[in-house]
């Protein structure tokens, strides 16, 4: 944290005392049990962490450099509830930034204290990384959108206010789709059971399908025929957003085996004097280091606007992930059996980050990106 300002400092301060007494003593129960700890999301939005870079005046209006401190605190403390606050995060920011004023009135100050929650409906079965090629339809009738169509892997479905969705409008490809605020109490909404998964068991994961759903067009972030690109725009912060989530997983699991190698005992001699573990050490700590650089040179790309912003997300989110989840593989490994025992927490933190390599845009396609950014602009 030496890098950190006085204003940065207070905020970290802040996010850790709230997530080490309403997150930390609670995530073993609630993944056991797969609680959705609606009364701490609540808690968490008297400090505006439902709206952290939404603008003044509605939420904290914090900087995308800033968000990653934000995350990295919380996921410290729960990587599944600093995950799903994460998305809540994007869809409040897509409002804010492309839905006009009556949008932003309606939505934003509940989403920012977390009385409302948010859902971001992009993925679909048949169209996962290619997402320029979803079928979920929004016909014009009058003045309505009527929605038909199914998405997938739709993170706190059947607990939200409100499901931003990307729906085709027009020709076929990324400029026929278009962004819309859906209430979630709109008549054919409906929902499929909850998915069972390895991770991220505090949030609800389900298939969401609308049956004609009818809604005011008036409910449209920006312009028809520019979700795609919203879609893409917001996406970028939500990967700054989860690769910071990894890295607090991870900063957590690594502390703890530190911990735990100077404590244990193994031939007359704590382990932390065994050479090769502590090499291992320094290559873990390595990891998170050059992770947490690239994380925050994206995070403030982004800020300024850059042009090579995208491409600096794309790398972040696939260097963090992939790091998190190795040094979170290592501290287990590094504990022994103990590491693979549900009370020591270390396994949690591994299941809970291996998904972080898939959403948001698998790594693979952040390689993708990254290589047409090289192959298009000749470095």
């Amino acid at each position: 944290m030496d890098a950190l300002t006085g204003e940065q400092r207070a905020i970290v301060a802040a996010v850790r005392e709230f997530a080490e007494a309403e997150l930390a003593p609670n995530a073993l129960e609630w993944d056991r049990t797969g609680f959705f700890p609606v009364d701490a999301l609540r808690k968490a939005g008297e400090l505006g962490l439902g709206g952290v870079y939404v603008r003044d005046g509605y939420g904290a209006g914090l900087s995308r450099l800033d968000a990653t401190y934000v995350f990295e605190a919380l996921a410290r403390a729960d990587p599944t509830i600093a995950a799903y606050m994460s998305i809540q995060n994007m869809v409040a920011w897509m409002i804010d930034r492309y839905g006009d004023d009556e949008l932003r009135a309606r939505w934003l100050p509940g989403l920012a204290s977390f009385e409302l929650r948010a859902s971001y409906c992009l993925t679909e079965a048949e169209a996962g990384s290619d997402a320029a090629s979803l079928r979920t339809r929004a016909v014009t009738d009058g003045d309505d959108y009527v929605i038909t169509g199914e998405k997938q892997f739709i993170s706190g479905a059947g607990s939200s206010d409100v499901y931003v969705v990307m729906a085709r409008t027009g020709e076929p490809g990324p400029k026929g789709i278009t962004a819309i605020a859906v209430p979630g109490t709109a008549s054919g909404l409906e929902f499929g059971p909850e998915e069972k998964k390895m991770g991220w068991h505090a949030q609800p994961t389900r298939r969401v399908t609308f049956d004609g759903v009818r809604v005011p067009r008036a409910n449209r972030l920006g312009v028809e025929g520019e979700g795609f690109a919203i879609a893409m725009v917001g996406l970028n912060g939500g990967r700054v957003n989860i690769g910071a989530c990894s890295l607090g997983g991870a900063q957590w699991a690594f502390e703890r085996t530190v911990a735990y190698l100077k404590q244990r005992r193994a031939f007359g001699e704590p382990l932390a004097t065994q050479e090769v573990l502590v090499f291992r050490l320094a290559d873990m700590r390595t990891r998170l280091e050059a992770a947490r650089g690239l994380l925050q040179r994206a995070a403030a790309a982004l800020d300024a606007g850059d042009a090579d912003a995208v491409e600096l997300c794309a790398m972040a989110k696939r260097f963090a992930t992939d790091a998190g989840f190795e040094v979170a593989n290592q501290a287990l490994q590094l504990h022994g059996g103990y590491g693979y025992l549900s009370d020591y927490g270390i396994e949690k933190v591994v299941r809970d980050l291996r998904v972080h390599q898939i959403l948001e845009g698998t790594n693979e396609i952040m390689s993708l990106i990254v290589g047409r950014s090289i192959i298009r602009n000749g470095r």
